[in-house]
């Protein structure tokens, strides 16, 4: 890596760390839903990944379209926080019409505030992370 696209490999760092997070709690998941655990500790950890699909998309979506933007001739480039915004709004998309069943790709769901509350709150961590670490792609 040239230094070029550091700041896209920052963004793959934050994803590093949140996706062993993310597997963590889809880990213990069963034991703490069958334990006597309090009801808002399991709807915490039953919407959890729908935080983490957010967070996850904005910052990948960020990075591809980073990508993609740098192939583009220099004149055609859209700026980095268009790019941003756009990647929120993809990321939003697909993670709300998946909960709300617009498009069906995992097996079982059913709608649940929740979820949809902790959806639109990784939408805003992740776009949050993104606005944090500004990434660019620097031509050299």
């Amino acid at each position: 890596m040239n230094g070029k696209m550091t700041d896209i490999m920052k963004l793959a760092r934050v994803e590093l760390i949140i996706i062993p997070i993310f597997i963590f709690f889809k880990f213990i998941r069963p034991s703490v839903l069958e334990s006597e655990s309090p009801e808002f500790f399991k709807m915490t950890l039953l919407s959890l990944p729908n935080l983490f699909e957010g967070i996850i998309g904005t910052l990948t979506l960020s990075g591809v379209i980073l990508i993609i933007n740098n192939l583009l001739n220099k004149k055609h480039q859209i700026k980095p926080k268009i790019i941003y915004i756009i990647a929120v709004i993809l990321a939003g998309v697909y993670v709300i019409a998946q909960e709300l069943n617009i498009i069906n790709i995992r097996t079982n769901t059913t709608f649940d505030r929740n979820d949809l509350t902790f959806s639109v709150i990784g939408l805003i961590i992740g776009y949050s992370i993104v606005v944090f670490i500004k990434p660019r792609i620097y031509n050299q």
